[in-house]
């Protein structure tokens, strides 16, 4: 008796699949500033034949209000052990470089963007060649097209940002790449982590600290602007807040205590995945 043919198995599409290419709105931060950081990219478009291409999730720039506040919520709650001015600011997955051209406002003693895709490569050099030219900023800038993976990060203390640029798989390389490095100077490296998706990978690592998670608000203009992009996208919507968390990297073998989770807002919701 013939056998009835196995019905495929549908696939199960990711949130970074559902996404589509959205060039406008152009948000306030680009008109008042005379930059290109706008619009969603998909990871369809942006598939560069690297092997990190499958896990690759979406460019969209932070909201300035976001990273504001969760820089200042890590000067005020964490207790860095270092003052703001020796730390470098390193952006994993810089894309056009928003979060670059916000973080020089502040102090840092530099600010890194890390991009490995050409493209929004280009457009992020571009934009801090207008930025230094034209807007008042604290620090210096600078942008490397790189694999983040394998990349030297400059010498501690760092505090990386990292705006969901990619899956677990890809973050799960970049903590060994810091551990590689950091081995020697725990509590040098801290890291913002916003639309934080894979905190799970981090929560369980043995060499890093969740010093705070919660919800950070947007300001009423970045969220109207949030509105207007996200309203493009279908199965997304927006709540004028992001999901983020503070780690601080310790090294293994430390003691690893109850961490309270504590929220900025009460407000709840899903975003898409993110760069900066």
């Amino acid at each position: 008796m013939a056998k009835t043919p196995a019905k495929p198995t549908a696939v199960k599409k990711r949130p970074r699949d559902l996404l589509k290419a959205t060039p406008l709105p152009i948000h306030p931060f680009d008109t008042e500033h005379g930059v290109d950081t706008s619009g969603l990219v998909p990871a369809k478009d942006l598939v560069t034949g690297h092997v990190h291409d499958e896990h690759v999730t979406a460019y969209y720039g932070v909201a300035p209000s976001i990273l504001r506040n969760l820089v200042d919520h890590w000067l005020t709650h964490t207790h860095p052990p270092c003052e703001i001015d020796r730390y470098a600011f390193v952006d994993i997955g810089a894309g056009k470089g928003r979060a670059l051209l916000v973080a020089s406002e502040m102090p840092f003693r530099e600010v890194l963007g890390v991009e490995l895709n050409p493209a929004l490569a280009a457009i992020a050099r571009r934009n801090i060649n207008h930025w230094t030219r034209t807007a008042p900023h604290l620090s210096p800038l600078r942008l490397v097209q790189a694999d983040a993976t394998t990349l030297e990060l400059p010498h501690a203390p760092c505090l990386l940002f990292l705006f969901h640029p990619f899956e677990a798989p890809v973050l799960k390389r970049l903590l060994r790449n810091i551990e590689s490095q950091f081995a020697r100077s725990p509590g040098k490296l801290d890291l913002l982590y916003v639309n934080a998706e894979c905190a799970t990978v981090l929560d369980q690592h043995p060499a890093f600290r969740k010093l705070w998670s919660g919800k950070v608000p947007m300001t009423p203009a970045d969220h109207a602007a949030d509105l207007a992009a996200i309203a493009q996208q279908e199965e997304y919507g927006s709540t004028g807040d992001e999901e983020c968390a503070i780690y601080r990297y310790i090294s293994r073998g430390k003691p690893r205590p109850d961490r309270p989770r504590n929220s900025l807002t009460n407000r709840a919701g899903e975003e898409p995945s993110h760069r900066a």
